[in-house]
């Protein structure tokens, strides 16, 4: 029995991309693993326990603690004002909110470097009140939250347009107040797609390079997050500890990827459910 050209195409198009997939993403992820594997559990253990690997964990987890609360509240008012109200500028702020997306990160970085660097005037009435904002934590934490913000923010606009307002009509005609309409209606029906603008945040907060590299001045101990600690590393032929802070981040990933992934699964049934 012939196969039809069409099936042809598709099972081609099947094989091609499972293919691409195989190459650009199984492969390098298992190459990370087995290297880690093949140092043996005491030179991975050996490595997790170095002042580096440890300050790299600490900061990387520090400036995504701090990041993923501050875009979650930023993307749920968003939200709000964009699906709630009508005013003059509407669309500009949109269009804003969107510039995270099209900026490089090293041209973010950039930006920050020159608005806030020691040489600048903002930069200098900082350091007079003994506040250093590059090549420290603060920057790390500036350039993060501005690459992150459009996340939760772009998840919730549409899930709130879908939804419309007409529970929230009914629960203010019931005598509710803001608050009450918020924690118990609003916030009830947007939980799943808040939860995974919040693993999206926290994915980039952790992986974020580009724009982190250009603030950080990679001070050894002091403004390497992981994923600036792997280039470290590799530069300085630390092949072994390179692969084990590598392994990290891929393990963060995964777990990233397959929590995303089962919210994905429940945002869609509980919308199938509220079709119903």
């Amino acid at each position: 029995m012939r196969k039809s050209p069409q099936n042809l195409a598709q099972w081609t198009q099947v094989i091609v991309g499972a293919a691409l997939v195989l190459l650009l993403l199984v492969i390098p992820l298992a190459l990370i693993f087995t290297q880690v594997i093949a140092g043996g559990w005491t030179l991975f253990t050996q490595n997790m326990r170095e002042d580096f690997m440890l300050h790299a964990i600490g900061l990387t987890l520090f400036i995504a603690v701090l990041t993923v609360p501050l875009n979650t509240m930023f993307g749920v008012l968003l939200a709000w004002c964009m699906t709630h109200y009508q005013f003059r500028g509407k669309r500009l702020l949109s269009l804003f909110v969107d510039i995270p997306y099209a900026v490089s990160p090293v041209v973010a970085g950039l930006c920050y470097l020159v608005v806030y660097g020691v040489e600048t005037a903002v930069g200098r009435w900082f350091v007079g009140h003994n506040i250093q904002l590059m090549f420290a934590w603060p920057g790390i934490l500036l350039v993060t939250i501005f690459v992150t913000v459009p996340y939760v923010a772009r998840i919730l606009i549409p899930v709130m347009q879908a939804q419309g307002s007409d529970h929230e009509e009914a629960a203010l005609s019931l005598g509710a107040n803001g608050w009450q309409i918020f924690w118990q209606v609003s916030l009830p029906n947007i939980r799943w797609g808040l939860i995974y603008g919040v693993v999206l945040t926290n994915a980039r907060a952790i992986g974020e390079f580009g724009a982190v590299s250009v603030v950080s001045g990679t001070i050894m101990n002091q403004t390497l997050t992981l994923s600036l600690l792997v280039e470290q590393l590799n530069n300085d032929y630390k092949t072994a500890a390179a692969f084990t802070a590598a392994a990290l981040l891929a393990c963060m990933a995964i777990l990233t990827v397959a929590l995303k992934s089962i919210l994905e699964w429940r945002l869609r049934n509980s919308e199938a459910g509220a079709r119903r």
